[in-house]
């Protein structure tokens, strides 16, 4: 057995036994720290044991299916858009969580602004260069905080934590932000995406235990 045979067998485990629960719920405004989580201060790298070794001369994001403007944007055009920096927690569902991680990148609602989602729409789906996929509602991308990132604490985003661009959706557990992010594609439906396939939430909120389905 692979070792990346071996992590898909072991998080379909955690699914199975809903590793990490704890039944309760809470609410952000009434502490920091989601149920189940305990505080990091180390970043883990978590991937399907497949990092992309891209430079940004070989880094392309493209975006399709409902939308009214398609586009394509090489690096040289990611940069050139607007750029915003936020300060965000990272709570991954193996149950650590993060403070403060300084992001760069261009935010989720100039992407919105810039593609135009046809009124039908109401998912996506994005898809990495390492195969991976995850999907997403669109209410969820459509918040102030989230973010197509090139940058984390002031550095080019390194390749195990997804440089050249990885998407950082903070609200939700963190195999939602996909890493080595290459394409979206809006919908009409909800497609599972490789962990949501496997056993893990459609959605994935932290704050609500959504860690399995």
């Amino acid at each position: 057995m692979t070792d990346k045979d071996k992590l898909i067998a072991a998080k379909e485990k955690w699914a199975r036994e809903g590793r990490g629960l704890t039944g309760e719920k809470a609410a952000p405004a009434a502490r920091r720290l989601p149920p189940g989580q305990r505080e990091t201060f180390d970043f883990p790298v978590l991937d399907l044991g497949d990092q992309p070794n891209l430079s940004p001369r070989d880094w392309a994001l493209s975006v399709g299916g409902m939308v009214e403007s398609p586009i394509r944007w090489d690096w040289q055009t990611f940069m050139a858009q607007p750029q915003t920096e936020i300060v965000t927690d990272i709570h991954c569902v193996t149950t650590w969580s993060r403070y403060d991680n300084a992001w760069a990148g261009v935010s989720a609602r100039h992407l919105l602004k810039t593609v135009r989602p046809r009124k039908e729409a109401r998912f996506l789906l994005l898809r990495s260069f390492d195969g991976y996929t995850t999907n997403i509602p669109l209410s969820r991308f459509d918040d102030q905080d989230v973010l197509l990132a090139h940058s984390w604490q002031g550095q080019p985003l390194s390749r195990e934590h997804g440089g050249p661009v990885r998407a950082v959706i903070p609200k939700l557990y963190f195999w939602k932000s996909a890493k080595w992010l290459r394409h979206i594609t809006f919908s009409d439906r909800d497609t599972p995406g490789y962990w949501e396939l496997r056993g893990y939430h459609g959605e994935g909120d932290p704050w609500k235990e959504e860690r399995y389905s």
